[in-house]
């Protein structure tokens, strides 16, 4: 199971944009679908999260209501192998969406985009000869600038498997405060990141419209977890923290997917309505509503 999942927040569009970003990439499927109980919050037979791979990873797509909105703080990055890759995930992201870099060369790439598809959700699209891959980028703005290396740091600090691949400054002359980071690499669960600070003008930071989800296997790993994440930040209902970067995550034991998607309705529906009353999750329980 990975233990880091991108989550991403729509209004009534998550099974249709999955299946439209499925389209794109090789080696991408739909996994489960779980749809909203009598339980609430939406009426039942909605769906309520798709789980589906890109590439072989694996991510999650919830319909969650309009509350919530895209911003290009949190962006997909994908390396493309070949031109071909490129020019196609362009024709197809960009159309009916926003255009933020235009497709071309630029000094850091012969070939790189940036944009936000019909749904919101930012992509940037990179030239580099290596075998694609997508990695969520987080561009740190506004009050959160000057603190991408601090916050990938204390990221690192917190899970197994994780470590801090490559950082680059800003030197002088290079339109940014000398030392920030221009682009950092690190690794957090098996789960590669990217970030960067920007000191430009910005109409926007991070939103919970993309969260990541981490299975966790014992409660204890939960405790901690729920504990280091949300101090100097806030504490959320149904497992989900911001932390004190405004970076949003859900703390989540590994069986809950098996449970919300259980063909035995009243068995799942004991389970939502459990979940809807907590904040933090208690895996006994979920587990006693579940009925084991």
């Amino acid at each position: 199971m990975q233990k880091i999942v991108p989550f991403l927040w729509f209004d009534t569009q998550a099974e249709e944009a999955a299946q439209f970003y499925a389209s794109l990439f090789d080696n991408s499927k739909i996994v489960t679908k779980a749809y909203y109980r009598d339980s609430g919050p939406a009426p039942e037979g909605i769906v309520l999260t798709v789980s589906f791979q890109l590439e072989g990873q694996t991510f999650t797509a919830l319909n969650g209501g309009p509350s919530i909105r895209f911003t290009p703080a949190i962006s997909l990055f994908v390396t493309c192998r070949t031109e071909q890759e490129v020019d196609a995930l362009w024709r197809n992201l960009s159309q009916n969406g926003k255009v933020l870099m235009e497709l071309q060369k630029y000094p850091f790439s012969e070939k790189f985009c940036w944009l936000q598809d019909r749904y919101g959700v930012s992509w940037q699209l990179n030239l580099t000869g290596r075998t694609k891959k997508i990695t969520p980028f987080l561009m740190f703005v506004g009050k959160q600038h000057g603190k991408t290396e601090e916050a990938i740091k204390f990221y690192v600090s917190l899970l197994g498997s994780s470590r801090i691949e490559q950082v680059e400054r800003y030197g002088p002359g290079q339109g940014e405060p000398e030392g920030t980071v221009m682009h950092a690499r690190f690794s957090l669960g098996g789960q590669e990141f990217m970030a960067m600070d920007s000191n430009r003008e910005h109409d926007f930071t991070f939103t919970p419209a993309i969260s990541f989800y981490i299975n966790c296997d014992t409660q204890k790993e939960i405790d901690e977890l729920w504990d280091k994440l949300s101090e100097g930040g806030e504490k959320q209902p149904c497992g989900w923290v911001q932390d004190k970067y405004g970076v949003s995550w859900q703390i989540v034991p590994s069986i809950l997917g098996d449970m919300i998607t259980d063909k035995d309705s009243a068995r799942s529906n004991k389970v939502m309505a459990a979940l809807l009353k907590m904040q933090k999750l208690d895996i006994k329980a979920l587990q006693k509503a579940y009925g084991k």
